[in-house]
């Protein structure tokens, strides 16, 4: 079975930073594309930023030149550094993933079960 955990999520003050890793586990035969997306209660699940195998990268109009996106594929393992924090920035933010498993020969989607992140004034 594959799993997406995150961690890193947490009170901040507005203006802080805080980084979300998201570590992939299980019977994996390659990770493609990762990304982090946020959920606030009430609003459809939104993509803050994604990052190819390639490293080529892709952010939310709302966190470019804030939040950065990175990954170690030898790790399985993706990051969001996340900079000038807002309130808005608060959420539950989620790690996702494209994974081809070793047991079957497509790719599939798989979220992690999310962190919290708290923005305080």
């Amino acid at each position: 079975q594959v799993q997406l955990v995150e961690s890193g999520g947490g009170l901040v003050q507005a203006g802080g930073s805080l980084r979300l890793s998201c570590v992939v586990s299980g019977s994996i035969f390659r990770v493609d594309n990762m990304g982090w997306h946020r959920q606030i209660p009430g609003k459809p699940r939104e993509l803050v930023a994604e990052i190819m195998h390639n490293g080529h990268t892709n952010y939310a109009d709302s966190v470019k030149g804030r939040f950065t996106i990175s990954r170690d594929i030898a790790k399985n393992m993706a990051f969001l550094q996340m900079n000038s924090l807002k309130f808005e920035d608060a959420a539950v933010y989620y790690c996702s993933a494209a994974i081809a498993e070793t047991s079957s020969p497509s790719v599939g989607f798989y979220w992690g079960r999310g962190t919290q992140v708290t923005v305080s004034s």
